[in-house]
């Protein structure tokens, strides 16, 4: 990695002057400001035919480019083995540097996934999302858990498989009530014979892998034979099982019949905004669509804004054999090498013009575009509630980021602290954070105490990511549930950090307590309300609530985390599937404890060496 920075050089005389310590190599090279801050990272075939390109002005240049080039005070260039190396290398760093002047996709989460499991002998139908590690058959991506829960609940209804944990279904002893409403074949208390639930599984799987028909024609075949045998209640049961198949296949919408696996990626751009359209294509069957909306510009190119769009999609995620889009990219047989080393097989990427695949790019497409008019018709309404904000609180600036916190406990247990974010898109769900209340010296129900934890901890983190307050991290407002003494307490805190200038409002319940008499609290400054049909009061309550649900939220799951851990959470090396094992064969964790060292190195998956461990745990405290 080479870096120039010359005292007296920017911009175009900069570039220039650095041309002579390029050569052709394939590589990727980063802009940087006075300040060393990375304002843009690209990938080149040949670097300096590339970089060659900002040495001097051109009309070609936009406006962007012409301000990113303007603000350019050094560079940096890595060189790579192939250009593939260096377009993976370029999204990498896009990623991780989130540069001022690239495309970026702001929402980066995982798909989730509907899991066989093969590590039973009666294997449960689940959804998972994260890591692939449990040894089973994984099927998606689906576009969200909308669409697995839906797809889930239809399965459940045909092929009446488990969805209960290993441990629950060893401490059966008669069925739940799943099995009565007709969602579960009971294997847990021997109602179906291992042959036929394994039978079962298979047609889920078939299901699953796109030969639905078959799967139709069997149950129709046996439907048939159960009605001459004068078999009529389970020839209705298969009767309702062939309706709710149908009615899986219905609910999925366009399932296309000659393009069994595809990713469809349509782009829609105005008024410098960007949507994407992604849809799920696999098995004949439209597994669902998610919106993107990357940050581009108006004068970013469809095949940039799309080109960036991939790289950082399919960084973490698994592409389709076809990818099928809206509009050429500029180095799309880069791309297809790049997925296609990803992926372990061929990648085709295609510009369809015609047939079915057209349908489908055409459908994204509209889809995309409509999606975007929502969220700019959304935005305009967003803009107009901050400035709103701005005004009703004196503020400076119309704040672009709002952090509101909450705390939720059960007489002081569990208790935990949530963050919300809101801007000028919404509400930020993937900046949203929880804070485990940590403080040993709390007493039980402690509201102050653990507002001044939380806040603590947040404040300490921004002074370590952003001590010059420079990178977007900061708040321009908080926004606290409380009144007085909380935004006494609360300002501080500010000031014990050094930031007390921070914007900062507490709000309150008036007298009586209800939506609509709230009261803003203000350091040095009196109480005070909005009109009841303010639009700008309306929107507070919804940022309060939207805390107030994620804190109950976060210590609703705490709580249920703690009331299932068990003796073996302790056990140092019992991870979960250890303590799967372990359940499946004892039943009960209490048994575990009370086994000996033999009967724990019988246990599947237990060394020696671990059932030592665990017998030691339970036998030698004290």
């Amino acid at each position: 990695m080479t870096a120039s920075t010359p005292e007296s050089l920017t911009g175009y005389a900069l570039i220039s002057s650095l041309l002579a310590t390029l050569d052709s190599s394939p590589g990727v090279y980063r802009m940087l400001d006075e300040e060393s801050r990375v304002l843009y990272v690209g990938k080149a075939r040949n670097l300096k035919a590339r970089v060659s390109n900002y040495s001097r002005p051109s009309s070609q240049h936009s406006g962007r480019i012409a301000r990113m080039i303007s603000e350019t005070a050094s560079m940096m260039f890595l060189t790579t083995r192939t250009e593939t190396e260096a377009l993976l290398l370029e999204q990498n760093l896009i990623k991780q540097l989130k540069p001022r002047y690239n495309v970026l996709l702001r929402d980066d989460k995982s798909f989730p996934n509907i899991l066989v499991t093969k590590d039973h002998d009666f294997p449960q139908i689940v959804k998972h999302r994260g890591a692939k590690k449990r040894k089973g058959a994984y099927y998606g991506p689906f576009a969200g858990a909308g669409a697995v829960n839906r797809t889930l609940n239809q399965l459940q209804k045909v092929f009446l498989l488990r969805n209960c944990s290993d441990s629950m279904y060893s401490s059966r002893s008669r069925p739940c009530l799943l099995y009565q409403i007709k969602r579960c074949s009971a294997p847990c208390t021997g109602e179906i014979s291992k042959a036929d639930y394994a039978a079962s599984v298979a047609d889920a799987e078939r299901f699953l892998q796109g030969r639905s028909t078959q799967v139709q024609e069997k149950l129709a075949r046996e439907m048939s034979d159960a009605s001459e045998a004068m078999e009529f209640e389970r020839a209705a049961a298969l009767r309702d099982r062939i309706r709710a198949l149908t009615h899986v296949q219905s609910s999925q919408g366009v399932n296309p019949r000659t393009t069994p696996e595809a990713d469809v990626i349509a782009l829609h751009m105005e008024g410098g905004q960007a949507c994407v359209q992604v849809f799920f294509i696999r098995a004949n069957q439209n597994w669902g669509n998610r919106d993107f909306y990357p940050r581009a510009g108006a004068d970013v190119s469809e095949a940039e804004v799309l080109q960036a769009f991939l790289g950082q999609f399919y960084d973490t995620k698994d592409p389709a054999r076809l990818v099928l889009l809206s509009h050429p990219i500029e180095d799309s047989d880069l791309m297809e090498e790049a997925l296609s080393e990803k992926l372990g097989r061929k990648v085709e990427i295609a510009v369809p013009q015609r047939g079915e695949k057209a349908e489908l790019i055409e459908n994204a497409a509209r889809n995309a575009r409509e999606s975007l008019g929502r969220k700019m018709s959304e935005s305009a309404t967003q803009a107009k509630l901050l400035k709103g904000v701005q005004e009703a609180f004196g503020l400076d600036l119309v704040p672009q980021r709002i952090e509101v916190y909450d705390n939720s406990h059960i007489m002081g247990t569990n208790a935990v602290g949530g963050m919300i974010v809101a801007g000028p898109e919404g509400f930020l769900k993937n900046q949203y954070r929880k804070f485990n209340i940590k403080g040993e010296d709390l007493t039980p129900g402690d509201d102050f105490g653990m507002m001044k934890e939380v806040l603590t901890r947040r404040l300490t983190r921004l002074l370590e990511d952003d001590p010059e307050r420079d990178k977007g991290l900061w708040p321009d407002l908080l926004l606290i549930d409380g009144g007085a003494g909380q935004v006494s307490a609360v300002q501080e805190i500010l000031e014990e950090q050094g930031v007390p200038d921070l914007p900062m409002v507490g709000v309150a319940k008036g007298v009586d307590r209800d939506h609509g008499k709230e009261e803003f609290h203000r350091p040095g400054k009196p109480p005070f309300a909005l009109r009841m049909n303010d639009p700008v009061l309306y929107f507070i309550q919804r940022l309060r609530d939207e805390a107030h649900r994620f804190a109950i939220g976060t210590h609703r799951a705490k709580r249920a985390k703690a009331m299932s851990a068990t003796p073996l959470d302790e056990v140092p090396g019992v991870g979960a599937a250890r303590k799967r094992a372990l359940l499946a064969h004892f039943g009960s964790a209490k048994a575990v404890s009370r086994a000996g060292l033999a009967d724990l190195k019988a246990v599947e998956g237990i060394s020696g060496a671990m059932a030592e461990t665990i017998y030691a745990h339970f036998h030698e405290k004290g």
